[in-house]
């Protein structure tokens, strides 16, 4: 309960700062300087930002609020039920064998521990919540009578990105930069998952990609001097290959013969050429 109690006080903190919001920037935008005083319509111009601003900043205020409720409804349903089938386990625990009360115990744990598991995603997703608010409160108090055009640009840029985010397949991109990501890191375990998942297009547009990270693979093992899980590997993995790349199979596997400080060109190439590059 003391997460939700923390919580709780944060979003009635948070919410008093929107509501008291756009009085303060009001009042810091027609704020008297004195050299040079701020022309009137820029301080107008400012003043109209912010109130639509503001609006934008209640929409995501009013999810995170909407979100807390979510998560106190069902913490107390939770509760309730947990209370009461424990009561339901002192009061019938005489009428029960050592077996079935272990079992209903042991159920009660995995609810209990489940509903610690739930409390500790609502409250990540709380927190987040909390941060976007912040940050849009933050951005808000960073308006400046003196730099409106330069404020309006920034917020203006940021229109665009939302506007681009919304029109364009996101997921997409972020999956093709884990597998980007795995592969700097010499993991390929992502990117046949990937290939996996997309083989039928892969195969329609004839792509070596698979065949590619199975070759580095290959020679990952020649590489390391292991020897008989890379023969092990080939006829697991490259074999189905044979039909399509055989030339390219019997180059790499010839790489068996040699060590990677092979000083022969045309297999010292495979050593030299890192596909995990970018």
């Amino acid at each position: 309960m003391g997460m939700y109690d923390d919580n709780l006080l944060g979003k009635n903190r948070i919410g008093n700062e929107i509501h008291a919001l756009p009085l303060r920037l009001c009042r810091s935008s027609v704020a008297i300087t004195p050299s040079p005083p701020v022309p009137a319509s820029r301080s107008s111009q400012l003043t109209e930002s912010l109130k639509l601003e503001h609006q934008l900043l209640r929409v995501t205020f009013e999810h995170y609020k909407k979100t807390i409720r979510a998560n106190h409804r069902y913490l107390e349903k939770e509760v309730t039920s947990i209370v009461s089938s424990f009561g339901n386990l002192v009061a019938d625990n005489n009428d029960w064998s050592k077996y079935v009360a272990v079992s209903r115990l042991t159920s009660l744990v995995s609810r209990l521990q489940g509903l610690k598991r739930k409390l500790e995603e609502g409250s990540n997703v709380e927190n987040l919540q909390v941060q976007r608010c912040r940050a849009r409160i933050d951005y808000l108090e960073s308006a400046d009578a003196d730099n409106i055009t330069g404020w309006n640009n920034t917020k203006l840029k940021r229109i665009l990105v939302n506007k681009i985010l919304d029109l364009a397949d996101i997921d997409i991109f972020r999956d093709a930069e884990k597998v980007i990501d795995a592969l700097k890191r010499r993991e390929v375990a992502s990117a046949l998952a990937w290939c996996a998942d997309n083989r039928t297009r892969l195969k329609k547009s004839k792509s070596k990609f698979e065949f590619q990270l199975r070759l580095q693979e290959f020679i990952e093992l020649v590489r390391a001097d292991s020897y008989k899980q890379a023969i092990h590997y080939a006829r697991k993995h490259l074999k189905p290959w044979g039909a399509t790349h055989m030339n390219e199979l019997q180059h790499v596997l010839a790489t068996l013969a040699f060590k990677s400080t092979t000083e022969c060109t045309t297999y010292n190439f495979f050593f030299l050429c890192n596909f995990f590059s970018f």
